[in-house]
């Protein structure tokens, strides 16, 4: 591949089903096979909500509704376990909870709901390799993360769980949550993303004043990539249970880093360099926008037309809650260190990286131009980096392009061609 400068203005045109690295590792950035499972299924009070809604069974009220979400820390466990069994260091494993509780609360956000939300743990675990001391981690992460929420006003109250010795199907551990929440039918916000909408980004790397350390922005999706793409093969000899043995040997740990290698973070709200390992930069817990998210919708609950979580499928997330319009993005952050150094480590295209990773921006605000300096005013408050990343155009049927450093990119949606 040329410089950037030689491929800046060249434009490429993909249908969003394509045989794609991250498949050939036996996960997805689409899930087009889950989708099409589940199409048949009701999907609630209000079908283009970011996640599914249904009627209050808790008391039978017609003014409220009940919401009811599950998602887990993905393969993220698995790199925490290599960190862990390399350094005997506890402190990945209270971030693995975050990552699996902030998977359900921030696309609960997307639908208005950010406070009173009751959470469960399922933790699976195989007792020969993950011992009681990574168990009590993972738990005393969830009570952190439950009580620093609770210092700024989101109240989350846990409710127990499962943890289960299943060694016969986990290699190594699971962690995953289900939250449950009930909220007034007129506070949901269902996705009307229009023409004329501009999107406000949220970053997802630094560190938010509610974090304990610089953020590399990795979030709980593409970590099957980034693990493969980045670390040696050493990795694959020294712990055959932390990936699946049929893969192929070409795509299992291909890279040439090693976890406990220190590379340089400039945090751009400091003029500090920082030193982190790649294993805690990928490891990263999922930052929550939770406290930024309770304060604009607070505000301008019914200003916005639309909130995305940008995880998987990452830039091409929104064409699943969007008809007839053009999203443009093109005014994206600065590429992050993390996801240049997976870039550079797996020499991945340019477009799939788009496809599975968030680039710099985990969470996306749909909204009238003449509110987004406020709502980015709100995100600064908090430590976190915003701006207006792109805008929201006429058309017929759905795209998203990206227009970066790197290249323009389109992504099609609805089996429209362009």
């Amino acid at each position: 591949m040329g410089k950037v400068s030689d491929i800046r203005h060249t434009t490429y045109r993909f249908r969003l089903k394509s045989n794609l690295k991250y498949d050939a590792r036996g996960v997805s950035a689409s899930k087009d096979e889950v989708h099409a499972a589940i199409k048949h299924l009701d999907k609630g009070l209000y079908p283009n909500a970011f996640c599914k809604i249904l009627p209050d069974l808790a008391a039978g009220s017609a003014r409220h509704c009940n919401l009811l979400h599950a998602d887990t820390a993905g393969t993220k466990t698995s790199l925490a376990y290599l960190y862990w069994r390399e350094t005997g260091d506890l402190s990945v494993w209270p971030g693995v909870a975050q990552d699996a509780i902030v998977m359900n609360l921030d696309d609960m956000a997307c639908v208005g709901c950010t406070d009173n939300i009751l959470l469960s743990s399922t933790i699976g675990r195989n007792k020969t390799l993950i011992p009681g001391e990574v168990i009590a981690a993972v738990i005393r992460g969830t009570t952190d993360f439950v009580e620093k929420m609770r210092e700024h006003g989101v109240n989350i109250h846990l409710a127990g769980g499962e943890t289960a010795d299943v060694g016969d199907i986990v290699r190594t551990i699971d962690v995953g949550f289900t939250a449950f929440a009930r909220m007034k039918r007129s506070d949901v916000l269902v996705n009307n993303i229009r023409p004329g909408d501009v999107i406000v980004g949220l970053a997802s790397f630094g560190q938010a004043t509610y974090e304990d350390a610089y953020n590399g922005g990795m979030g709980s999706n593409g970590l099957t990539a980034a693990r493969h793409d980045v670390l040696s093969k050493i990795y694959a000899e020294r712990y055959p249970e932390s990936f699946d043995p049929r893969l192929p040997d070409e795509v299992v740990y291909t890279g040439n880093k090693k976890l406990t290698e220190s590379i340089e973070i400039r945090d751009p709200q400091s003029s500090i360099p920082n030193q982190i390992t790649v294993g805690k930069l990928i490891l990263s817990p999922t930052r929550t926008y939770l406290p930024v998210l309770q304060e604009i919708l607070n505000q301008y609950r019914k200003k916005i037309h639309g909130l995305i979580h940008v995880t998987g499928g990452g830039q091409t997330k929104v064409l699943k809650f969007v008809k007839d319009v053009h999203i443009v993005k093109d005014n994206l952050f600065e590429l992050p260190p993390l996801f240049r150094l997976i870039r550079e480590s797996s020499g991945t295209d340019w477009r799939e990286m788009y496809q599975v990773f968030n680039m710099g921006h985990r969470m996306e605000i749909y909204l009238p131009a003449r509110y987004a300096e406020n709502a980015i005013a709100i995100a600064e408050k908090y430590g976190i980096e915003a701006r207006i990343i792109g805008k929201v155009k006429r058309a017929q049927g759905e795209k998203v392009t990206v227009k970066s450093a790197f290249g323009k990119f389109e992504f099609i949606g609805g089996g429209s061609s362009v």
